[in-house]
């Protein structure tokens, strides 16, 4: 008898994955309990609670409780944490789907269609397509109209309101890439514009797109890219600072850097990892002993002090109370504490540099985005102030901290941001990204020839110093 349940329970899986059915396996009580438990770690770790309005928080979830009650799978259901997620604004405080519902959430494939979107001056335009639509659909195509509405109408509506991010362009550019996001079955109409006016309309629907071919086709991103460039200049792509293979990768290249004139750093593709891989390597690209690094700090709490703490007024951390029994610090700890808004600031020095004798100090560009991330944002606070460094590019991603991952009902998961980090001087980046230098980035016209106008104008700026 357990065999075939079994065996029935594989084959109703298996059912719908093949027809794309969203499953309903969550019971009311797991919803209101998944919905409360990230409401909960929220206003507990968050780091960035005083950025946000806590009566709209709790106003929201309130409304929540009935949106995610009234949700006829579990699909909806996260689609629904992932609305209430979206309130926050960190790009470091997520919510993930299942894996039976994650794999087959689709944002590209639709059969015999594949679409690559990006945003561009603001335009939803398409920068891939599967090989063999690359004549139906040419690069710089834009779609215009999504189910009967404007684009910018649609995402609106439909699709920015559920993304987490903690600047609006990465929200913005997010928004455009998940445009057609859906969960397999899904059905969309839609027209595109294409660069000779020509406005066509496609009926697509999600399914797996057994083409491999994609035009234009991406380039194989290896963990280090070093190339020589002309007049004496070197570039050096770091595309990740997820593996410590990344240390021998640069020390293998490091005999050639050191006869550079002029060097050129890419993070454009770097979305972080480990800060001391960043480190290891940028040690060798100054002039000094030590480095400074970000500032951190994470909320505190001491339920006793919250306690005493809502019981005063701004006015009582002016001075001691000893009828009381507490001091000047007692008394603004405890305020703070009632408030969620008391940190504990970790212990900071600078990075030592040791065992690197020869550097490389050249005029340098380095080249970021915005999927420069994390670990790689990091690498950038360490680097600020190096007057041999120029910044080129796009603002940075612009999030990064120390996620706090738990698990919810049904398989999925969440994370809540619970570091803060900022500049040595306290100046925040967190909401606001790393501004280049020197702004820089691809026009349309540049991703239809798939020119890179970004390295073609470090590498001048290179040649005049």
């Amino acid at each position: 008898m357990k065999t075939k349940l079994a065996f029935l329970a594989i084959a109703i899986c298996l059912a719908l994955t093949l027809f794309g059915q969203k499953p309903n396996n969550l019971n009311p009580q797991e919803k209101i309990y998944g919905l409360s438990k990230f409401w909960q770690e929220v206003n507990y770790n968050f780091v960035f609670i005083d950025k946000i309005n806590r009566q709209e928080w709790d106003a929201l979830y309130q409304e929540m409780i009935a949106n995610v009650l009234a949700t006829t799978n579990d699909y909806d259901y996260f689609r629904q944490l992932e609305f209430f997620c979206a309130y926050l604004k960190d790009g470091h405080t997520n919510v993930y789907h299942p894996n039976d519902i994650g794999q087959n959430i689709m944002t590209t494939m639709f059969g015999e269609y594949r679409l690559f979107l990006t945003n561009i001056d603001g335009k939803a335009i398409v920068t891939r397509v599967n090989e063999s639509k690359k004549s139906e659909i040419p690069i710089g195509s834009e779609v215009i109209v999504v189910n009967g509405m404007d684009v910018k109408t649609y995402m609106k509506e439909n699709v920015t309101p559920y993304i987490a991010s903690s600047t609006d362009y990465i929200r913005d550019n997010q928004s455009v890439y998940h445009l057609l996001r859906g969960y397999k079955g899904d059905k969309f109409t839609i027209q595109l514009k294409k660069p000779n006016q020509e406005i066509i309309t496609l009926n697509l629907e999600h399914q797996l797109t057994e083409e491999k071919g994609i035009y234009p086709p991406y380039v194989n991103l290896n963990l280090l890219d070093f190339k020589k460039l002309e007049n004496g200049i070197n570039y050096l792509a770091l595309n990740s600072f997820e593996d410590e293979k990344l240390d021998s990768l640069f020390q293998h290249v490091l005999p050639d850097l050191y006869d550079s004139k002029g060097l050129i750093i890419d993070l454009r593709n770097n979305g972080g990892g480990s800060t001391n891989i960043g480190f290891n390597v940028l040690k060798y690209l100054v002039p000094d002993t030590v480095l400074y690094g970000s500032k951190s700090s994470s909320r505190m709490h001491i339920p006793a002090y919250k306690a005493w703490g809502t019981f005063l007024s701004p006015a009582d951390t002016l001075e001691d109370k000893p009828e009381w029994g507490m001091t000047k610090t007692d008394m603004t700890q405890s305020f703070l504490m009632a408030h969620d808004i008391f940190y504990h600031e970790f212990p900071y020095q600078p990075e030592p540099i040791k065992s690197v004798t020869k550097r490389i100090v050249v005029p340098t560009v380095i080249l970021i985005g915005n999927a420069t991330a994390s670990a790689a944002e990091d690498f950038l606070i360490y680097a600020y102030g190096q007057k041999h460094f120029t910044l080129m590019g796009e603002k940075t991603f612009g999030s990064t901290g120390q996620p706090y991952l738990f698990s919810l009902p049904g398989g999925g998961n969440a994370r809540v941001c619970t570091k803060k980090d900022t500049y040595p001087n306290g100046k925040e980046f967190v909401g606001y990204g790393i501004t280049p230098d020197i702004e820089a980035k691809q026009s349309l016209d540049d991703y239809i020839h798939n020119r890179d106008v970004v390295l073609e104008r470090a590498l001048e700026y290179l040649k005049k110093q």
